[in-house]
């Protein structure tokens, strides 16, 4: 909206493959995709640009040397990817209590997070009746609920109902991954995800890096994606930064990236993900054997 932030397009000026997602995400134009360009030029790096002029508002918290876990260039490609949502309903619950931190849930069907929403404030009782609502009113296939905190009173709640049981999956986040760990030339377990966190944002990156992925085109979610930082431990084994560090640094929670971070809780179905032409061409491949 700020005319300063704006300068004469070159006759010559071609944007970049990253200038034009920009562009097309944030409808800019080439004249303020070139004051952007000098101004990078001017500072040495898009990261103090970031500081300086964000884009969204988590970049004015990363330093120059923050390296996120999932890179913004990626949320962006899937912000703008265009996909058909097909296959069962994974659904991914991050309860939080009543303070500031948020309750998201995000729907997913295949290679398509169709949807993020958040709600502050609610108690035990109204997250495990929104979620009841999603089961009754959409079906879905599983329902992964984060079971630290305030959310194993609603998977404890939802369980009463028998009917529930079927769908929902308990997810511990400092639990043990689900994959064992890779090995290494003495067939000692080395590196991997450190617990089912970072199991599952690893799972998430996978699926972003391989392309023809969909994220909902939201600033929030994307914000969240790319805030979260990481490390590995002594064993070599990754570790998502966690929430309380992300507030020492000043950065909120990023409860939507987990919501969609636990619709990839399981390695079947997660890092590899079934499109609508799958079962047909395996029904094909072994003569009318799958259906």
């Amino acid at each position: 909206m700020d005319p300063d932030y704006r300068r004469e397009v070159p006759p010559d000026f071609t944007m970049y493959a990253q200038e034009r997602q920009l562009a097309e995400l944030h409808n800019l134009d080439a004249g303020q995709i070139a004051w952007r360009r000098a101004k990078i030029n001017q500072l040495g790096s898009a990261e103090y640009f970031a500081q300086e002029y964000p884009i969204i508002a988590s970049e004015a918290f990363i330093s120059s040397s923050f390296d996120s876990f999932i890179p913004a260039s990626l949320v962006i490609k899937a912000r703008r990817e265009k996909a058909e949502a097909f296959g069962p309903l994974i659904v991914g619950v991050d309860p939080a209590g009543m303070g500031p931190d948020r309750t998201s849930i995000a729907w997913r069907r295949g290679r398509v997070v169709t949807k993020v929403e958040s709600r502050r404030g609610l108690d035990t009782m109204q997250v495990a009746g929104w979620v009841q609502k999603i089961i009754r009113e959409e079906e879905p296939a599983k329902v992964n609920i984060d079971v630290g905190g305030l959310g194993v009173g609603v998977y404890d709640r939802l369980r009463e109902n028998s009917g529930n049981r079927r769908v929902l999956n308990a997810i511990n986040f400092g639990g043990k991954p689900v994959e064992p760990p890779p090995l290494d030339e003495r067939g000692q377990p080395a590196g991997g995800p450190a617990n089912r966190r970072a199991e599952m944002w690893a799972n998430l990156k996978k699926v972003l890096e391989a392309g023809r992925f969909v994220l909902p085109d939201s600033d929030s979610l994307q914000a969240d994606l790319v805030s979260a930082g990481y490390k590995y431990d002594s064993a070599g084994r990754l570790l998502i930064e966690s929430k309380q560090d992300m507030r020492r640094r000043g950065i909120p929670s990023p409860d939507e990236a987990d919501a969609v971070a636990l619709c990839f809780s399981e390695p079947e179905g997660s890092g590899f993900v079934h499109d609508k032409n799958f079962y047909r061409d395996l029904s094909s491949k072994y003569d009318g054997a799958y259906v």
